[in-house]
């Protein structure tokens, strides 16, 4: 079953972002990842939920998104994405 990567951010230094944000699309491919959307988040219809971007990559199956997410290519990038963006990531399966 296809499983999706949901990425939810808030900028904590915009200036920094492509620093992240082109090294980390690089790593999708080795796993099988589509990036489907990357875009600004547009509206909260209901709650209270505080993210300026979100960003969409299909995967063959959850657990290729986990081993994705747990690979020394992506956790190398991890301690800067921390530094630029607060997240939230989230993988939701057919």
């Amino acid at each position: 079953m296809a499983a999706y990567f949901i990425g939810f951010a808030k900028f904590k230094d915009k200036t920094r972002i492509a620093e992240y944000s082109g090294p980390a699309a690089q790593t999708f491919a080795k796993y099988g990842g589509q990036p489907i959307a990357r875009t600004a988040l547009k509206m909260t219809l209901a709650g209270s939920f505080d993210a300026d971007t979100a960003l969409i990559v299909k995967f063959e199956t959850a657990a290729k998104a986990k081993e994705w997410y747990d690979s020394p290519e992506y956790q190398a990038l991890v301690p800067l994405r921390d530094e630029v963006l607060q997240s939230t990531f989230v993988v939701l399966e057919e």
